[in-house]
């Protein structure tokens, strides 16, 4: 599918998604946020994608959401309809069944750091820096910032960082949790790569129930959750690929997954 304000490519297991609006470092419009989704959904149907990264080349990640769309904003009804697209768009990427990477070069701030916030996994290269920057302007992050970044790095670091509204570098962020791992600029797509070509050895299905289980077990209580894990296992049991893994443990041989 050809896109306006994205770029897509597979590099053997991975699915890569680029933004592709240099003029407006990487902001996101209405119109990205859809292709964003579409792109998400032809990388989940297809069977030989193991990984989703998502990056926006070697300058900048994104600068966050377009606010030409916000400023056009002229009632609460539209901005509840465009508030909602953001949660549609960070959830189709928080529940795909692929694993998503956000690799990260330069800023990544307000909207773009929501998004990224979404992903399941963040490399962050170093000189790159991070912001929700909403009370510069009056507003609130509404992109799930509010709730996303304090489960990574807990309430009072997210307050701290929503409070100042000013960048954190690379180190600081890795330091947190904010980001997974922290690679030499210019790499992190690169090492996106590497986790991609590792998870393409391992179980599909057994990736898309885990995400289901720990984003779906973070909202309940402990034992309702341990009662949802229970079930996900017992279910995973009856697939070939359970079969599969531990009949090639047993024989000394790699496991041939076919997501069944």
């Amino acid at each position: 599918m050809a896109y306006e304000t994205i770029t897509t490519r597979k590099e053997g297991p991975a699915y890569i998604i680029t933004f592709n609006r240099p003029d407006k470092r990487n902001a996101i419009s209405t119109v990205v946020m859809g292709e964003l989704m579409d792109a998400a959904a032809e990388a989940e149907a297809d069977a030989a994608v193991r990984g989703i990264i998502v990056t926006g080349g070697e300058k900048f990640f994104s600068a966050g959401a377009d606010l030409n769309d916000a400023q056009a904003l002229s009632s609460p009804a539209e901005t509840v309809a465009y508030m909602r697209r953001w949660h549609r768009l960070c959830r189709a990427f928080e529940e795909n069944a692929k694993a998503v990477i956000a690799a990260i070069e330069g800023f990544c701030m307000t909207g773009g750091c929501e998004f990224a916030l979404a992903c399941d996994i963040r490399i962050g290269a170093e000189g790159s820096s991070y912001a929700i920057t909403s009370s510069r302007i009056g507003t609130v992050a509404g992109a799930g910032g509010t709730q996303r970044l304090p489960r990574l790095v807990g309430q009072a670091k997210a307050l701290e960082i929503m409070f100042a509204a000013e960048p954190i570098d690379a180190a600081e962020a890795y330091r947190i949790g904010l980001i997974n791992k922290l690679t030499p600029k210019g790499n992190a797509l690169e090492e996106a790569k590497k986790l991609v070509d590792l998870y393409a050895t391992r179980a599909p299905l057994s990736h898309a129930f885990v995400k289901r289980v720990v984003y779906s077990g973070m909202q309940m209580d402990l034992a309702s959750a341990l009662d949802l894990e229970s079930f996900v296992v017992t279910s995973i049991y009856e697939t070939a690929d359970r079969k599969e893994g531990i009949g090639a443990f047993l024989e000394k041989r790699p496991a041939k997954f076919q997501g069944r």
